[in-house]
Parts: structure tokens; C-alpha cells; sequence
């Protein structure tokens, strides 16, 4: 009972947090040098993880993919089926779970420390705004650069894949791509760039709220990173089973 009371008061405070976000955004002072500067660390950093996941993604999905459709004498179908797969389901959702891990805990992390140390205090102290600079910035971020790392990483998982049916079938990477984006629609393109931006909001705002909110000095930090990669990749989860569901209410209209 207190388990489903605790899970309850913190969906409200993320909501309350969330909500600040929305009334505090659209007005100055704008921190555009540090959004920038977020946006720069948030994209650097995670570009080579994503590059390399996404490579082996596709390589992989692939690899096991194709003795299979040669059984069944549709290994022409690979480009079409591995490209659907990947830009609908498999590149926004892998491309997430380990922004959630990698920038989720890192954000978490450093406004846990400032916390700790008081530093968040001081800003408030001194004048300025801390929530617009530190929270605002991160989270309009993320928002941004996720769903950029997540078509960076459905085109290298897609070549990653022509890689391996250029070697093993001989199929160039001109035919194959041609394959993928006869069968691709945009309607397969957009709900998934769409559900990006809320994977990418909704990892910037749970860092920030467990950071911004951390207690219990030093120890908080690691335990404030911690969750905020689990409730993250939950949250990414909900959020592109609710995607699922509605895409799949339009496609029947």
C-alpha cells in the first residue's frame, strides 16, 4: 500500500515538475548559450554509443534474420522487412533506452551533486533562475537532439545491414536502399520521429525532477542516477506502447 501510495505522489510531482516546465518555457530571460551547449554535449556524447548499438543492430537483426527468408524463399523481402522494422520500432526504442541510461543518469547526476552541494541555492540566492537555466535547457534539449540520434541511428543500422547483404548476397548498397525505401512510407517515418520527441522530453524531465529534487546529501546522487534510468526506460516504454495504440487506431481509419 505504500508502494502504490509513493508511485501515486511521485507521478504527481513529475506532473507538477512537467507543468512548471510548460509555464516557465515560453517566457525570458532565454538561455539559447546554454540550450546550445546542451544540445552539443547531449549529441557528441551520445553519437559514438548510439552509432556503434545501431551498427550491430542492424547487422545482427540481419545475420538472423536471413536464413530464415531464404528457407521461405523471400530473401528479396529483407530490405523492405528490416527497414520497416527498424524505423517504426526498433531505432527509436533502442536509440532511447540508452539515451535513458547514458544522458537520464548523467543529467540526474549533476543537478543531484549541485543540489547536494548547494550549488542550486546559491543561484536562487544570488537571483537568477535556476530552474530555467538548469532544468529548461536540459529538457528542451534532449527533446531536440533525441529524436536527430535516433534517424542517425535507423541510417546506420540500415547500412549495417546492407553491409551484410552485400557480402553475403552480392545485393549493392544502391539496389538495397532503393528496396527499403519502396516498401518505407512516410506514414511508417513520421509516428516514429513523433514518439522520439516525447522519448526525448520524457527523459529530460525525469533527470532533471529526480536530480532537481535529490535529498539525503551524497548519497542521494547515486541513488537519484539510478532511478532515474529506471523510471526513464519505464516511461519510454508506456510511451511507445501508447504510440503503438494510436498509430494503430489511425491506420484502421
Amino acid at each position: 500500500m505504500k508502494k502504490l501510495t509513493r508511485f501515486f505522489l511521485t507521478t504527481g510531482e513529475i506532473s507538477e515538475f512537467a507543468g512548471r516546465y510548460f509555464r516557465e518555457a515560453w517566457f525570458p530571460p532565454y538561455e539559447i548559450q546554454e540550450l546550445l551547449k546542451q544540445c552539443f554535449l547531449i549529441g557528441n556524447k551520445s553519437f559514438a554509443l548510439v552509432s556503434i548499438t545501431g551498427l550491430i543492430m542492424g547487422i545482427v537483426l540481419t545475420l538472423q534474420t536471413r536464413p530464415t527468408l531464404i528457407e521461405f524463399g523471400a530473401v528479396s523481402m529483407m530490405p523492405s522487412m528490416v527497414g520497416i522494422a527498424i524505423v517504426r520500432e526498433i531505432g527509436p526504442v533502442l536509440t532511447a533506452l540508452i539515451c535513458a541510461g547514458k544522458i537520464g543518469s548523467g543529467i540526474g547526476a549533476e543537478l543531484a551533486s549541485m543540489k547536494v552541494t548547494e550549488q542550486i541555492d546559491a543561484m536562487e540566492v544570488s537571483g537568477a533562475n535556476p530552474f530555467k537555466y538548469l532544468v529548461i535547457t536540459r529538457v528542451t534539449a534532449t527533446t531536440i537532439m533525441i529524436p536527430i540520434l535516433v534517424v542517425l541511428s535507423d541510417i546506420i543500422s540500415l547500412s549495417g545491414s546492407a553491409l551484410v547483404e552485400y557480402l553475403k548476397g552480392g545485393v549493392s548498397f544502391e539496389l538495397y536502399f532503393s528496396k527499403v525505401f519502396e516498401y518505407l512510407q512516410f506514414g511508417d517515418l513520421l509516428p516514429s520521429v513523433i514518439k522520439s520527441f516525447f522519448f526525448g522530453f520524457a527523459i529530460g524531465i525525469i533527470g532533471c525532477y529526480k536530480g532537481y529534487t535529490s535529498t539525503r546529501g551524497t548519497e542521494g546522487v547515486g541513488r537519484t542516477a539510478n532511478e532515474a534510468v529506471v523510471i526513464a526506460s519505464m516511461l519510454v516504454f508506456i510511451l511507445d506502447f501508447i504510440a503503438v495504440l494510436v498509430s494503430d487506431i489511425f491506420y484502421e481509419l
